[in-house]
């Protein structure tokens, strides 16, 4: 018998339409909300956003979880304030955050895709599958932030990706004993 590789999949087992769509829309709000919790940074605000995101990676998986942040960008895109300080519209899209916003898509889905080959117990394993792909984001995010500033592309990466190092430590871990703490209450009340 196959294991689920997700504890979405532990807790729901293999969802119905309705469930994936309950699923994307909670998961899109918690990003918005994440969005909103935010220390004011120029030119790029410091959210938790990576945090949310990491969470719906380790708990939905590749797919789900990248349909989840599609459709939390194209909330926002259609004026919903989901973004950070409760931005929201393409120009704001297009702005100096926008390779992050675009990247956000592959971190979950790469945070899924992890989960699901195998990092997806164990402290340590989840801390991977959640740091890894927050760490790549940074690469389009420096890069766009790079293309449409005056910055160089050290300065783009001293705006835009070191002061977020420690941050990402942090929520990386955070996710990882989250995700690892709900295994564990999973497994104990399944006795």
């Amino acid at each position: 018998m196959n294991r689920p590789a997700t504890l979405s999949q532990a807790l729901l087992g293999i969802p119905s339409l309705q469930r994936q769509i309950a699923l994307v829309v909670f998961g899109s709000l918690l990003v918005a909300m994440s969005a909103q919790i935010s220390v004011p940074m120029f030119p790029v605000p410091m959210t938790l956003q990576t945090l949310a995101i990491s969470l719906i990676g380790l708990t939905y998986g590749a797919r789900l979880a990248a349909v989840t942040l599609a459709a939390y960008l194209a909330q926002g895109a259609i004026g919903l304030p989901f973004f950070a300080g409760g931005a929201a519209g393409l120009p704001y899209m297009m702005g100096p955050t926008g390779g992050f916003l675009i990247g956000f898509v592959a971190m979950a889905w790469l945070t899924g895709w992890l989960v699901e080959r195998g990092l997806d117990r164990g402290f340590l394993r989840l801390f991977v599958a959640a740091f890894v792909p927050a760490l790549l984001l940074f690469v389009p995010g420096v890069l766009w932030l790079w293309a449409i500033t005056p910055l160089s592309l050290e300065g783009a990466f001293i705006a835009g990706a070191l002061p977020f190092q420690l941050g990402g430590v942090v929520k990386s871990a955070v996710a990882a004993l989250i995700v690892a703490g709900g295994w564990q209450a999973l497994r104990r009340h399944q006795g």
